[in-house]
Parts: structure tokens; sequence; C-alpha cells
């Protein structure tokens, strides 16, 4: 069971610690879909921040099936 509680990051969270919050609910299996899809949208709308902090230039992201949909979505951001 997660000890993370489940809540949706405020716009005053700092991008990163806002991504990292979003990231450890989505991969929560005990996450319900509609609150996974919530952070989803946040994560999504966190990616031009994150990407101009160098966020994903000095870190792996561990979790295959985030980084792969990460790395597309970026992929898509840069079109």
């Amino acid at each position: 069971m997660s000890m993370i509680a489940l809540r949706m990051p405020t716009a005053e969270t700092a991008p990163l610690e806002a991504f990292v919050a979003c990231a450890h609910q989505m991969l929560d299996p005990d996450t319900p879909e509609a609150a996974r899809r919530a952070m989803e949208t946040r994560v999504l709308a966190l990616l031009p921040t994150l990407r101009a902090l160098g966020v994903f230039e000095l870190f792996e992201l561990r979790d295959p099936a985030l980084r792969t949909w990460l790395n597309d979505e970026l992929r898509e951001g840069a079109h």
C-alpha cells in the first residue's frame, strides 16, 4: 500500500516537486483512474518547464512505461 497521500499539486508547487508527486501517484496501483488522468494532464502541462530546466537531461526515469510515455510526449512537443 502506498504511503503517498493522494492530492493534486497546486499551482504554487514547484515544477519538479509537482512532477515527482504526480509521477508517484500515477505509478501507484491504488490511484483511481480519474485521478491518474488528472495527473497525466498536469504532467503534460509541466513538460515545457521541466524541459527548459533540463530535468530530462540530468535525470533518467526508472519506470519503463512512464519513461516511454514521456519520451513520446517530448518528441511530439518538439515538432
